[in-house]
């Protein structure tokens, strides 16, 4: 019976606490972007490019958004497959989440498996447990640094592993340490031929989603995983001795970190801690265009009618003054004076 052994240690306390405090932020900020969509997008971008990247995808970051915004690229055609493949499988895990799917299944596990190789891999290995033993070596000195359990046991560890996942008690476990532990456990029993990595971390996230830990799916934990990938895998191998404890240390680590960046990016539009509190707690949402005027005030403290043409270079003066009338409706500014040199300041 499969059983993780782990202890949890203060770094995976402190880890799990800035996770909370992050998402706490996030849920109860009063001002969020009504181009959250763009913010969603960024993060399809990074988890899509660095998803792939960090197995040997050949594209730039640049190629990737042009592939997922429908403009060509020139590129090795498995790449592009890659890279399209895996937009359809955040769409599709998102889609599960919305659904608040009751289980993990070795059904949806193999469909994830199959969108993440549609195309790149033969088809009778699409979505199918591998029949042949395979190894793990060091692309730089060819050793063997890892030898995933014979294609005879997969089958029942897979069985065992969904149990695991699936079983009563699951929501003793935090959301956090569950995918972290099912991220490293997909990874040691490799069931497929290959896409072992993706299926691994798209699974972690849709752990992640259904526990509530979705941010509005701004975050990408791929990034981090991309940005030190040898400590990626150095830590997903210390595991295998059986304690997980490094692994959840370095796995918390990273999505905290995540967390916290976009923590960051929703607090630079509510600076003024008491906004939530004198709208009500009513959320406000803004355009792109009154999200930079409501930066630039909390930066330079005013905005006046001469300034609108270096803020927004390709923007009319008349379309700047609609948006500053919008935002004096909504009471977050207000116009100091009547006259061209009037300034609008935070209210």
């Amino acid at each position: 019976m499969f059983s993780p052994s782990f202890n949890i240690t203060n770094k995976i306390l402190m880890n799990i606490s800035k996770i909370e405090a992050a998402e706490e932020v996030i849920k109860h900020s009063p001002l969020l972007p009504l181009w959250e969509k763009q913010f969603k997008e960024d993060a399809i971008i990074r988890s899509t490019y660095h998803g792939t990247h960090i197995e040997g995808n050949k594209l730039a970051k640049g190629d990737a958004k042009d592939i997922l915004e429908g403009r060509d690229v020139i590129g090795r055609p498995r790449d592009i497959q890659e890279i399209i493949n895996y937009r359809r499988v955040i769409e599709f895990i998102d889609d599960e989440a919305r659904r608040k799917i009751d289980k993990i299944t070795e059904l949806l596990i193999k469909k994830i498996h199959r969108i993440v190789t549609d195309k790149v891999l033969n088809a009778e290995n699409l979505g199918e447990f591998r029949s042949k033993q395979v190894i793990i070596r060091n692309s730089a000195t060819g050793e063997v640094t890892f030898r995933p359990p014979p294609p005879l046991e997969v089958p029942f560890l897979m069985r065992e592993f969904i149990y695991w996942i699936n079983r009563d008690d699951r929501n003793d476990i935090h959301p956090v340490i569950k995918a972290g532990i099912a991220h490293h456990e997909l990874v040691r029993i490799h069931p497929f031929i290959d896409g072992n990595g993706r299926v691994a971390r798209v699974l972690a996230t849709l752990i992640l989603l259904l526990g509530g830990y979705d941010i509005r799916r701004f975050f990408s934990l791929e990034e981090y995983y991309d940005k030190d990938a040898v400590s990626y895998y150095q830590n997903l191998q210390k595991a295998s001795s059986g304690d997980l404890s490094t692994w959840l240390e370095y796995f918390t680590s990273g999505a905290a970190i995540e967390f916290d960046k976009i923590k960051e990016k929703i607090l630079k539009l509510s600076k003024d801690v008491k906004m939530k509190e004198k709208f009500g707690g009513q959320q406000i949402y803004l355009t792109e265009r009154q999200m930079k005027v409501i930066e630039y005030l909390s930066d330079v403290g005013f905005l006046q009618n001469q300034m609108f043409g270096s803020v927004f270079p390709d923007v009319s003066e008349d379309t700047v003054l609609r948006d500053l009338q919008d935002l004096i409706k909504k009471g977050l500014i207000k116009k100091v004076g009547s006259t061209k040199g009037a300034r609008y300041v935070m209210v």
